[in-house]
């Protein structure tokens, strides 16, 4: 056998195993092809929240050590009516990220319903988020009591 023609039996064997496997992420369904079936609503998934105003805290870690953030939702005809972010830094920059995190919130949940909000940066602030959405996460179930 020549080196050439087993360089070639070995790349062919290699992407038949490569294919094979992007087979196999999809069980029941071949590469390349769509699902059958009919999705799940987006409604199915989401839970009904009493309206109401709501309040929590949630912590996240930073450089400077665990913080702290609280958060205040209104909730009107299942939706976000208003936020309210109560900062607790423990250092300067904290205060300065928790500030401008306060500043851009509303804007980018006010109107959502309560399951879809999840943020991951907002204003420059991307560590807050986490408290942010841990304390959502305790709002979602003092709402649904």
């Amino acid at each position: 056998m020549t080196t050439s023609f087993r360089k070639s039996v070995f790349v062919g064997i290699a992407g038949l195993s490569l294919v094979g496997s992007a087979a196999g992420c999809a069980p029941g369904q071949a590469a390349g092809t769509a699902a059958t079936g009919t999705a799940p609503s987006a409604a199915a998934g989401t839970a009904a929240y009493k309206d109401g105003t709501y309040s929590a805290d949630g912590s996240y870690v930073s450089p400077n050590g665990t913080e702290t953030v609280g958060v205040t939702l209104t909730l009107a005809a299942g939706a976000v009516s208003d936020v309210q972010i109560t900062p607790h830094p423990s250092n300067p920059n904290t205060k300065k990220f928790q500030g401008e995190f306060a500043s851009g919130i509303k804007a980018q949940i006010s109107g959502k319903r309560l399951d879809e909000i999840k943020v991951s940066k907002v204003s420059g602030s991307s560590l807050t988020s986490g408290g942010f959405n841990q304390a959502v996460e305790k709002i979602k179930a003092e709402a649904t009591s």
